[in-house]
């Protein structure tokens, strides 16, 4: 009986997701044995005229991840949906848009101007940027085009699972093949991961007061952590009331506040509205009939970047989705 054919494909991503199949260790030879990889352009030497030739529908599952910011991608994610069963976007950047979605700050032009003219350490005195088409000897010279607006995966295709992290822990990614090849796979659309916040997991759980009120935002580096201690109640923005559990709280139990990566639990349709509400509700909720609007204005400015922080993974997949450019 043929093995399941099982791609990756990897499009505006940190390479992050890719190791974290490598760091399945042994169990990847599990997974090697039981399917047929024929796509891994990270790893191994496929080409896309491989994936062309096969039939719509031949690959059992893709697994695809970072978000989409290329005319490429968008293509070659395309070409893998119409030959694929099943399409899984693989982490917080094709689940969510990740920290590539960050850029819908900005724009193309914007973003070319900074990275190739602007930065004290280019020296570029024609202002040269990257362009689509480019005329050499003997021909003409293309790149794809870069969007302005970074996508997520499911806003480019249509996705059926996804497997959430920055990146996915590989305990997850083991349930999911194992539920693949069983087919015992939830409806379609379903988060891979338990639909609880992160707060119910948490090992600190238990300090974290009933009413919080935070009279001070402190950064990570700002103070020594307490690592017994809930990182909200030392005024320390943690994301984990507005984010899913089942990452094994990873960077709970590293001493660092949640961030965010697993985006929200079903039924938030918007992220960072749900985190900017968490954050909003403990500033100053003690006492804040007393508080000068200077004492508030410079409560609110202790949170650097607070779009950049309640936003971090999940811009591109927000109500929001990018900035408006002029």
């Amino acid at each position: 009986m043929a093995k399941p054919k099982v791609a990756f494909y990897w499009c505006a991503s940190c390479g992050g997701c890719e190791e974290t199949v490598i760091d399945l260790n042994e169990d990847i030879l599990k997974v090697a044995d039981a399917v047929d990889i024929v796509f891994w352009p990270v790893a191994l030497d496929f080409k896309r005229k491989d994936i062309e030739a096969l039939k719509d529908g031949e690959i059992a599952v893709s697994f695809i991840n970072g978000s989409v910011r290329l005319e490429e991608q968008e293509e070659m994610v395309k070409l893998l949906r119409q030959k694929s069963g099943l399409v899984v976007a693989f982490g917080a950047c094709a689940h969510l848009g990740g920290i590539p979605g960050l850029g819908n700050f900005w724009n193309r032009d914007a973003i070319f101007n900074r990275v190739y003219k602007e930065i004290p350490t280019v020296e570029n005195p024609e202002g040269t940027v990257p362009q689509e088409k480019t005329k050499v000897d003997g021909g003409e010279l293309t790149l794809p085009e870069f969007y302005d607006t970074v996508k997520t995966l499911d806003q480019t295709t249509d996705v059926d699972y996804y497997l959430p992290g920055c990146p996915p822990p590989p305990d997850l990614i083991m349930k999911a093949v194992d539920a693949i090849l069983k087919g015992e796979l939830p409806e379609k659309g379903a988060v891979l991961a338990p639909n609880k916040a992160l707060c119910d997991t948490c090992p600190r759980a238990e300090s974290k007061p009933d009413k919080l009120s935070i009279d001070e935002v402190k950064r990570p580096w700002q103070i020594k952590l307490d690592p017994e201690k809930c990182f909200l109640d030392q005024g320390v923005i943690c994301l984990g009331p507005a984010t899913r559990t089942g990452c094994g709280e990873t960077c709970i139990r590293a001493n660092q506040p949640c961030r965010g990566c697993f985006g929200p639990v079903d039924g938030v349709v918007d992220q960072g509205a749900k985190a900017l509400s968490m954050v909003a509700s403990i500033l100053g909720l003690e006492g804040e009939e007393n508080m000068t609007e200077e004492e508030v204005k410079k409560l609110i400015d202790g949170i650097a970047d607070p779009a950049g922080t309640v936003y971090r993974f999940s811009l591109a997949s927000s109500l929001l989705r990018r900035r408006r450019m002029e």
